[in-house]
């Protein structure tokens, strides 16, 4: 519901480009999309673009950041088409993508395109079918794979992308079992929420795994989401975040949005620091109208968080 106050689709589209190219001219390394096709959690008669159309026009409207979805939802496309369209997005953006892929989830939107929907277990085994599709067509020149779910016999994917060795594959999940066995393996990234305390023995899982793939640990980007909602020092919470809001209770808002001043922020961010994540996404109300937070968050926050003592890099 993002775009909801907009009336016209253009004009939509456009609000979403123009924060796109504000965090374009600024200190932020990305900008990220959903791939839903409509909204969530609950479908309502509203707006919602097409998560690689996204990726591509905002790679081209946009000059160095890049381009990531949290994530993919693999039951929606076959992966030897996700990993063409992610080789072509990749040339198109000169080298600025982050493929994001997941094994999905949101049920009503399954069924409403007409992808069935599967169950947990089958769910997970074409994921893990994909994976290995995705990264064969991005690193073999004829590829060969027959599995349950897929199958590729020999498909020319040129170009592969531009990123060496190949675009980055960002794996949204923390199951233990399955989806952190495959980031060992096959992600370049992984995208974990939760407590610190819940991240922390994820990654710790995620260790273990590397460890039986003999991956190194520290090859792979460990990232989570944050909602923010960053005001001025000493303004009144209730007050500020009005417009962002809109209906919605603040208790309810609160709830759901980090609200603060630069330092509550920190406060927020610096445990998930240390339990181990080195990349933030953050996700901020009601920026389409209003940029005033997303710079308040560049200029504020990012200082206080990527400050010498930090045993961890942050990159938003």
């Amino acid at each position: 519901m993002d775009l909801v106050e907009i009336k016209d689709p253009v004009e939509k589209y456009e609000a979403m480009t123009r924060v796109a190219q504000a965090a374009d001219s600024g200190p932020w390394d990305s900008i990220w999309v959903f791939d839903h096709f409509h909204t969530v959690p609950t479908p309502e008669m509203e707006a919602t673009f097409e998560c690689w159309t996204i990726t591509s026009t905002l790679a081209r409207d946009t000059r160095r950041i890049k381009i990531g979805q949290m994530v993919g939802c693999n039951g929606y496309r076959n992966p030897a088409l996700y990993a063409k369209i992610a080789s072509t997005v990749d040339v198109a953006s000169h080298g600025r993508l982050y493929a994001g892929i997941g094994a999905g989830w949101y049920e009503h939107e399954w069924r409403a395109y007409g992808y069935g929907f599967p169950e947990l277990k089958e769910r997970m085994s074409m994921f893990k079918e994909a994976c290995e599709i995705i990264h064969r067509m991005w690193s073999e020149d004829y590829p060969s794979f027959k599995g349950t779910h897929y199958q590729i016999d020999r498909p020319i994917n040129e170009p592969k992308g531009v990123q060496k060795p190949h675009p980055p594959l960002w794996i949204g999940g923390g199951g233990e079992r399955v989806t952190l066995k495959l980031v060992a393996k096959w992600g370049d990234a992984c995208n974990i929420g939760g407590e610190p305390d819940a991240i922390r023995h994820k990654l710790g899982v995620l260790r273990r795994h590397c460890q039986d793939a003999e991956r190194n640990y520290e090859d792979i980007v460990k990232s989570t989401s944050l909602n923010v909602y960053p005001i001025e020092s000493g303004a009144d919470p209730e007050r500020a975040t009005a417009r962002a809001r809109g209906s919605m209770s603040y208790t309810d808002f609160a709830n759901q949005v980090t609200v603060g001043d630069a330092g509550a922020i920190r406060d927020k961010i610096e445990p998930l620091l240390e339990a181990g994540i080195d990349y933030l996404i953050t996700y901020i109300p009601a920026v389409a109208y209003d940029h005033e937070p997303l710079h308040r968050f560049e200029a504020d926050v990012m200082p206080l968080v990527t400050q010498p003592k930090q045993t961890a890099q942050v990159r938003s």
